[in-house]
């Protein structure tokens, strides 16, 4: 029987430093964040700092923290093998059920004169080949193949009087990536945002390729599926120049994003036919 384990990446600050600290409080199980930009011992004390109590079986060695830069394809493999150590796949023991690539940056060009190269590039090397490389060597390499069998733990313990209730893991792995409703062709009236746009579109192709994959090639069987998710303008440093054009009611704390992203993701894992699409924090499809 195949154990589950999580990863979040990046998990350094904002969506994934929550995201983080959410599962060690709904779950019990092992989870990989990665972080670049700061030292690993440095991020795991921040992820842990003043967490309210645990589930019983938690402790801090729960937590791994590996550097990877998703700009760096051999920094990415580096990471999946040091997570591979951890969590050996080949011999069907461990599998990772939930699986979240996080990274983004956005230069908001409201012109085509505005739009340059050296900044357009890195756009898409942070927002679809950073998700490519994060697939390629621990989607691909960790989410349970067929045969596996599955050893998902029961969520019918109490937790402690004041952590959020134990989650409840979908039958299937799931491997989301973080989109845009600006990734939406379809939903395209004010244009703008040249390299942004273009960037979480290829995101959104990227999901449904990869699920494709996982449906014909690697999970026949149901095992595992994939998800692209707009989390909405979330309060973080990713959107704090947007803030005061966004009404109040629309602009989301971290923890509440954090609590819609996992509600909806688990939920659409469990309908065979949302598979390879993006959906919105209220559970509804973002259009191609």
């Amino acid at each position: 029987m195949s154990k589950p384990w999580i990863l979040v990446s990046p998990a350094n600050r904002g969506i994934g430093a929550a995201l983080t600290r959410h599962f060690l409080r709904t779950t019990t199980l092992p989870i990989v964040a990665t972080s670049r930009s700061t030292l690993p011992s440095e991020t795991k004390k921040a992820l842990l700092a003043d967490m309210p109590p645990l589930p019983s079986s938690s402790t801090p060695n729960r937590l791994t923290v590996l550097p990877l830069d998703v700009t760096s394809e051999s920094s990415v493999e580096r990471a999946s093998d040091q997570a591979a150590a951890l969590f050996p796949p080949e011999r069907g023991q461990w599998h990772m059920h939930l699986g979240f690539a996080l990274p983004g940056i956005l230069y908001p060009e409201r012109s085509l004169r505005q739009v340059e190269y050296d900044a357009a590039l890195e756009t898409f090397k942070v927002n679809t080949l950073g998700p490519l490389m994060l697939m390629k060597w621990f989607a691909d390499r960790f989410l349970p193949r067929q045969g596996t069998e599955l050893l998902l733990p029961s969520s019918s313990s109490p937790p402690p009087s004041s952590a959020l209730p134990l989650l409840s893991l979908p039958a299937h792995a799931t491997w989301t990536t973080l989109s845009a409703r600006l990734s939406s062709i379809a939903d395209n009236t004010l244009g703008g945002w040249y390299s942004y746009r273009a960037s979480k579109a290829g995101v959104n192709q990227l999901t449904k390729t990869f699920d494709l994959h996982l449906e014909r090639q690697r999970s026949a069987g149901g095992k595992a599926m994939a998800l692209a998710y707009h989390p909405g303008t979330v309060r973080t440093d990713f959107t704090r120049e947007f803030w005061t054009h966004v009404p109040e009611e629309q602009l989301f704390g971290v923890d509440y994003a954090v609590e819609r992203l996992v509600d909806v993701v688990v939920a659409q894992a469990k309908v065979e036919t949302h598979r390879g699409r993006c959906w919105d924090w209220k559970g509804e499809e973002v259009l191609p």
